[in-house]
């Protein structure tokens, strides 16, 4: 494959992970929302929740529209599980330190820690999840 299909590729697989990221993350900041504004849920578990929900759409979207991957069930829902467990602690960590640590507020230390939570998984599951 040459460079330029390669990017191209990347590109393509990139935005539809952006896609997906978006769908998703009206699943896990509606949970959130919810959880802290109307049932008085401390951020930082709802914010957990949030991501095991939206975890759910990612899975389903990502394995059929990102990475067209055709690895078995029973394969990648188990490493998908692991790289979103990592992104998991990753979330706790960084919201426990924005909103408890730091006293931050919730939704923008929420929007820094999507940021980089993405990353890890789009990386992680075109290299080893859905590969």
């Amino acid at each position: 494959m040459t460079a330029s299909r390669s990017l191209h590729r990347l590109a393509r697989q990139f935005t539809a992970f952006f896609g997906v990221g978006v769908a998703a993350a009206v699943v896990h900041y509606g949970l959130l929302i919810a959880l802290v504004e109307g049932a008085g849920t401390h951020p930082v578990p709802a914010t957990l929740a949030g991501y095991v929900a939206g975890g759910l759409v990612s899975y389903v979207l990502n394995r059929k529209h990102t990475y067209e991957s055709d690895r078995p069930h029973r394969e990648a829902t188990w490493r998908f599980a692991l790289v979103a467990f990592v992104g998991f602690l990753v979330t706790w960590f960084l919201m426990h330190a924005f909103t408890v640590w730091l006293d931050g507020p919730y939704l923008p230390s929420q929007v820094i820690t999507t940021g980089v939570v993405m990353l890890w998984s789009f990386m992680a599951h075109k290299r080893w999840t859905f590969a």
